[in-house]
């Protein structure tokens, strides 16, 4: 049995698929329960983190004497997923106790700072990590086990498949990443996302709104529901497709539109990048370089910065030297000359770009003018 969780995306009803870390965490737990019991199984259920529980098939198990492995093959549905139908495994030993998660053949190794694990690391994010945990846990606990255990996640063909992908660019070497935040992956069809971006927006409009709130995805929903004084209801989601959801406001007569998002997103803007998805376009250390030379940072600093995996550890090597403040307010207006640029004076438009790592708030001059006018508007 496979998922059937399904999303409209426009016209489009397409098949979610699931996460490496979905195919770990399952994987883990079908060898933990071979391993307690001596006895295979064809399937196993995990719960994603966005509460979906999957029955997935096991396509391969084998044991000796002192461990049980186990794999499951990844299914991303509708999504054009460069990983679909790859194996992912899972090794599981009897430890003294804890559960020690380990990087095996085809995981990668984190070697730029400022990614979701250590550097040093193996690329297993760390919400996957807690899924892997959570699946042993509940097998230990189901026979009686109070031990611990040992699990090497590998993916055989993991080191050629992350050559065709920006991990080491990224700063992941060696093989792929283990992810996922949800549990399951939502189709990415690009025609089908805009038209989902359209219907939405349509929708805003119909409702009497005049004022576009663009948020990116959760971040960006986490961030207006805890720091500005408007509902997140009445936001239309772009993901990456910033530019297409300022043309589609512009076609719809919105007056205004007020973008929110991730620095590590939004830093994108500084050089016109209006798709910020990574296969689209980088560009993320060569602004803040760019915005750098700007604000009068030193060579050496600079030269730092193009090393970094994420905007906010380039913004550490920024902040730890002085320019950071200055560096933002040049980004600020590059931002805002490109947004600019995009709307040709048809609308007024403002971007909020914020970091959770620390308190920086980039925001271009007619945000705080956009903020009034959206919650004005709500509040009627």
């Amino acid at each position: 049995m496979k998922l059937e969780e399904y999303i409209c995306r426009g016209t489009q009803k397409l098949r979610c698929g699931y996460t490496t870390g979905s195919c770990a965490a399952a994987a883990a737990k079908a060898a933990a329960e071979m391993l307690m019991t001596s006895r295979k199984a064809d399937s196993v259920e995990i719960m994603t983190p966005k509460g979906i529980r999957l029955c997935l098939d096991v396509s391969e198990q084998r044991m000796s004497a002192e461990s049980a492995v186990c794999a499951i093959v990844k299914d991303s549905g509708d999504d054009p997923d460069i990983t679909n139908g790859i194996s992912v495994f899972a090794e599981v030993s009897a430890a003294d106790s804890g559960v020690e998660i380990i990087g095996g053949e085809g995981i990668g190794v984190v070697t730029k700072a400022g990614l979701d694990q250590p550097v040093g690391e193996a690329a297993i994010n760390s919400v996957p990590r807690r899924m892997i945990r959570e699946a042993v846990m509940e097998i230990a606990e189901k026979y009686g086990y109070s031990g611990g255990f040992r699990v090497t996640v590998s993916v055989p063909c993991g080191k050629e498949i992350a050559n065709k992908t920006y991990n080491p660019r990224m700063g992941i070497e060696g093989g792929i990443s283990i992810i996922g935040t949800s549990g399951i992956v939502e189709p990415m069809s690009n025609s089908a996302l805009v038209e989902t971006i359209r219907t939405e927006a349509k929708m805003r409009r119909a409702e009497g709104q005049r004022n576009m709130l663009l948020t990116l995805g959760n971040y960006s929903e986490s961030f207006v529901q805890n720091e500005l004084p408007f509902s997140l209801d009445r936001s239309v989601t772009c993901s990456n497709f910033i530019g297409d959801a300022v043309d589609i406001g512009l076609e719809l007569g919105f007056e205004s539109i007020l973008i929110v998002g991730h620095i590590g997103k939004l830093v994108k803007l500084g050089a016109g990048i209006m798709n910020t998805h990574s296969s689209y376009a980088d560009g993320r250390m060569d602004v803040l370089v760019t915005c750098g030379v700007l604000a009068g940072a030193d060579t050496d600093t600079l030269k730092r910065i193009p090393e970094c995996a994420t905007a906010d550890a380039a913004m550490d090597i920024l902040d730890e030297k002085g320019y950071l403040e200055k560096t933002a307010e040049v980004l600020e207006k590059r931002m805002e000359t490109y947004l600019n640029a995009r709307v040709k004076g048809e609308a007024k438009i403002a971007a909020i770009a914020f970091s959770f790592k620390r308190e920086l708030l980039i925001k271009t001059s007619l945000a705080d003018e956009l903020i009034q006018a959206i919650t004005g508007e709500e509040n009627g």
